[in-house]
């Protein structure tokens, strides 16, 4: 868990720097092309403003993937260098605060998650297994394009 005692914060600023064990962030991945295994690396600073906590700085993981289009395993880094959060400590939206600590791992959690790749490429270019090759009508699918029918009308 990663949280921040708010006695802490009353004098100045702090600095939270570590990592966190992906296990602890809970993630409930549910797509097999994509495993949570190494720590998450966290460099954080955190200050309290008037009715609020300003916390900012480096959110680092790498995830373990296969490609969804050769199967081939890869690393993919998940970096969010400028990451910044605002967490309201009044009104609707506060922060729920358990013997003066802040848990920030939900906040962490969700924006790490938005980093995650929908559909993991060991490479932008990656031609897939080898021999699968699909053809429709002696044509190479990628050179199929739908405005292949809108170019041929004469308007």
């Amino acid at each position: 868990m990663l949280s921040v005692n708010l006695r802490h914060l009353e004098a100045h600023e702090i600095r939270l720097a570590g990592e966190l064990p992906a296990a602890g962030l809970d993630f409930d991945l549910r797509d097999e092309m994509i495993r949570a295994e190494q720590p998450l690396r966290y460099d954080l600073t955190v200050e309290k403003l008037d009715d609020a906590l300003l916390v900012t700085g480096t959110l680092q993981l790498i995830l373990d993937c296969e490609c969804v289009r050769c199967l081939k395993p890869f690393k993919q880094r998940v970096v969010l260098d400028d990451w910044a959060c605002h967490l309201p400590m009044a009104g609707e939206e506060k922060v729920s605060v358990n013997n003066d600590c802040v848990d920030l791992t939900p906040f962490v959690r969700e924006d790490i998650l938005l980093g995650f790749p929908q559909h993991p490429l060991c490479k932008p270019d990656c031609g897939g297994l080898k021999g699968q090759a699909k053809k429709t009508g002696g044509k190479d699918k990628s050179e199929f394009s739908v405005w292949t029918g809108l170019d041929k009308l004469k308007l």
